[in-house]
């Protein structure tokens, strides 16, 4: 089985450079982040059109403001109206999915990569891809990290600077570090 093939399946694989698979794949896809970032605002029909290159499925309606990162681009889906501000990093090995009318503040990560606890086998390369699924009708407040194995439900405001490290449930807004559910909608 391939490293990629691990990859997607959620298994332990090895991320760095000695897998030429995975490798070019990063390398094309910041490439694509690069051009994004340097295009006019002024262009937005190319800026959109280089976007549904970048990413796995899109709808029709959305914007992502300059400056955006990713790794791999093929594992994100965004739904309809949906809307980022800038700095938006998406660490995408798993699949991360938003729905429709998704908001996202400025500096805001999605982190679906995780390392081994352990040193020894950490100092090997390896690394885990976990998704991150998010419903319909989310806002995500300025600086908020969601981290991989994190399903959001619908109807849901994650306040500025929370760390979500666990899924959070529909009509609720959740804040804090780690986000915690303070209030149901």
């Amino acid at each position: 089985m391939s490293e990629k093939e691990k990859m997607l399946s959620g298994m332990w694989y090895v991320a760095d450079c000695s897998d030429k698979t995975l490798y070019e794949e990063r390398l094309k896809c910041k490439s694509l982040c690069y051009e994004y970032n340097q295009l006019n605002p002024l262009k937005s029909e190319e800026r959109k059109a280089l976007m549904k290159k970048i990413l796995g499925k899109t709808g029709e309606n959305f914007l992502i403001e300059p400056s955006f990162q990713c790794d791999y681009g093929y594992n994100i889906e965004i739904g309809e109206n949906f809307y980022s501000n800038h700095n938006l990093v998406i660490l995408d090995p798993g699949k991360v999915v938003f729905g429709d009318n998704v908001f996202i503040g400025p500096n805001c990560g999605f982190y679906t990569a995780e390392h081994p606890l352990d040193y020894e086998t950490r100092n090997k390369g390896l690394e885990i891809a976990k998704p991150i699924k998010v419903g319909n009708n989310v806002w995500f407040g300025g600086g908020v990290t969601v981290v991989g194995g994190v399903n959001i439900g619908d109807n849901v405001v994650i306040g500025a600077g929370a760390v979500v490290t666990k899924d959070i449930p529909s009509n609720t807004v959740a804040v804090g570090n780690p986000a915690k559910v303070i209030k149901k909608l």
